[in-house]
């Protein structure tokens, strides 16, 4: 073989066939992953039929498309596939031993690759066309491709002019090939995801939790797609992230993505790979904005942890009631706990750092997504206390440091409603919540997740506002207890020392056919605690309902009272209501005036130390 630079390589272009001539029977050979296959050369070498294409180990990091569309060819006398996560592969292949799976974390690929426990003889590499200097750029996937190309006895090149030339770790001297070919073959391309309406509200959800400034990463996916627009109004987002797809494109021509708050390669988004379409290969080639490095780079948990508020979202298949679970298991690129424990690792140690898992409360065939137990399901990332937040389209659940019973009824409140009563019933079975757990059945559909406002206030003082939910009751029972004598009197107007189980969940467990009640919370989300509270009760009196606060002394006087006033006020009237009506002591001055700055008909009558007070509300 000729010695190969930048003023003869195309003369020393060979065709397909010609490289398979230096193959030998036994050798394992090393193929680009995903928009990186060399698709020419996978294309001849499974279709050729040579005494010396035998016993061959295909050694592929993601089985992303190519390989698999000859899966029918990869029979044990000639072919053997390895793969370290099974992309688009069928789980009934790597079950039946079609294709061998190797359990490992992303991060630990390349010293696998340098201490030679695969001993990779060939590598198939794809690049671009090199620069006048004689560079050719890996493109859109990096991974392991340096590491192999070092041990490899034969690289071989597949120049491929569509490729993009991207910047990063991904200049390669065309000195370093022994072979070239001319790739006949477009670059593998990845359509956008469908979003349903459902995977829509989950993705709405998931990025209700994400805050500006987060560092986050992402996939190819529907969740994926869907959260593009309700991201778009978030300011200096960052990315680091395995892969980089046209949804996140559009987040950085949206200038939501600035990676200006990033520690490694800020103002750069990093990625190891780009799945998407011709539009988004054009995009990034030659775009300084993208940052292409290795998986011992983009996979360094360390590394990743490095960036404040890292956020690791993915897209669940399954999951159950305390917090475990299953990853797709096909047509998905986030397909197993090796690929993704990276980056849980590396939020779980980030400044502010977070996990999120978002999924549909139940799959196409209406079958239920949440579940009791998930330990017969394939696929699974069990280290449920990684798992900080749970989206579906019903809400979000916050789990981290929470107990188990805590967590499993909070997963509950956010399964489809049809299915939480029977989670319920067999969470109390399992003594996985009380046994006396109750349960208002009609109100899972009556629920009003439409109440969800984050407002600040004088001082600074931001709350955030939803309607209360059943998985409330430690938060409710933290809040009665920080609560004065005096605030609880003026509440309930009798005096409780003690809020027992009993009593809480029968309160948190509210009838929205009969009444309405919006809690606020204070802090970052999450770890934040109840402050506040407003009720709204429909008596027996037609047209009225009864209203009452609690609102943390700490958060008095600016103007929470007014705010929660304007929130029932709307409820009553979304009702039907004409009035409503409270009892307030005498000495409750900063109630009465809340009433009073409605602006609306008030009426108020003293009788023995308490305010009969009643709003006008329809006009």
């Amino acid at each position: 073989m000729s010695e190969i630079n930048v003023s003869n390589w195309e003369e020393q272009l060979v065709a397909p066939e010609t490289v398979l001539n230096h193959i030998q029977p036994g050798m394992t050979v090393f193929i680009g992953t995903g928009p990186a296959a060399p698709r020419t050369l996978i294309r001849t070498l499974l279709d050729v039929d040579k005494h010396n294409i035998r016993d061959l180990e295909l050694v592929q990091l993601a089985v992303l498309g190519e390989t698999v569309l000859s899966l029918d060819k990869l029979n044990a006398p000639n072919y053997r596939l390895k793969t370290f996560f099974s992309g688009f592969v069928a789980w009934d292949t790597i079950s039946e031993g079609q294709v061998d799976l190797i359990p490992a974390y992303s991060s630990e690929i390349p010293e696998i690759i340098k201490s030679r426990r695969i001993d990779m003889d060939v590598a198939f590499i794809q690049i671009t066309p090199p620069n006048d200097a004689g560079y050719c750029s890996l493109g859109v996937a990096v991974d392991v491709a340096r590491e192999v190309m070092d041990k490899a006895s034969l690289v071989v090149g597949e120049i491929n002019k569509d490729m993009p030339f991207t910047y990063g770790d991904t200049f390669v001297s065309i000195e370093k090939f022994d072979l070239l070919v001319r790739s006949d073959r477009e670059p593998l391309v990845y359509e956008p995801a469908p979003v349903s309406d459902v995977m829509k509200k989950v993705a709405a959800n998931v990025a209700s939790v994400i805050r500006d400034g987060d560092c986050i990463n992402y996939s190819h996916g529907p969740l994926f797609e869907g959260l593009v627009p309700f991201l778009s109004d978030k300011k200096d987002l960052g990315i680091h992230s395995l892969y980089f797809t046209d949804a996140m494109a559009e987040l950085v021509n949206s200038g939501a993505v600035t990676n200006h708050r990033k520690s490694p390669f800020r103002g750069k988004s990093l990625a190891s790979y780009a799945l998407g379409t011709k539009e988004l290969m054009k995009w990034l080639h030659k775009n300084p904005l993208v940052e292409f490095q290795g998986i011992d780079w983009v996979c360094n948990s360390q590394f990743i942890a490095n960036n404040p508020q890292f956020t690791a979202i993915y897209e669940g298949r399954k999951a159950d009631i305390q917090g475990s679970v299953a990853f797709p298991l096909k047509g998905s690129v986030i397909t197993g706990p090796g690929e993704g424990i990276d980056f849980y690792k590396g939020a779980e140690a980030s400044k502010d750092g977070a996990t999120i898992i978002g999924l549909p409360s139940r799959n196409e065939r209406g079958e239920p997504n949440i579940l009791i137990s998930i330990q017969n399901y394939a696929n699974q990332l069990r280290l449920r206390e990684s798992v900080h937040v749970m989206a579906t389209e019903y809400g979000v659940a916050m789990l981290k440091w929470r107990p188990l019973r805590e967590r499993a009824q909070a997963i509950i409140d956010i399964a489809h409603p049809d299915d939480r009563e029977e989670l319920i019933r067999q969470a109390r079975d399992r003594k996985i919540i009380y046994p006396n757990q109750i349960y208002v059945s009609r109100s899972a559909h009556l629920y009003p997740d439409h109440i969800a406002y984050t407002k600040v206030f004088k001082g600074g003082q931001t709350v955030r506002f939803r309607a209360m939910k059943p998985s409330d009751e430690e938060a409710m029972r933290r809040f009665f207890y920080r609560c004065s004598r005096e605030m609880v009197f003026y509440r309930f107007f009798y005096s409780i020392k003690t809020m027992s189980h009993d009593k809480m969940q029968e309160y948190v467990n509210v009838d929205y056919g009969k009444e309405f009640s919006v809690v606020g919370f204070g802090g970052k989300k999450g770890e934040g605690k109840m402050i506040a509270e407003a009720r709204l009760v429909t008596g027996d009196e037609e047209y009225t309902g009864e209203v009452a606060f609690l609102i943390d002394e700490a958060y008095q006087g600016v103007g929470i009272g007014s705010y929660l006033m304007d929130l029932l006020i709307v409820e009553g009237r979304n009702r039907g209501l004409h009035f409503l009506c409270a009892q307030v002591l005498s000495d409750n001055q900063p109630m009465i005036k809340v009433f009073e700055k409605t602006g609306l008909p008030v009426e108020s009558r003293l009788e023995s130390g308490v305010y009969e007070v009643t709003i006008k509300i329809q006009k």
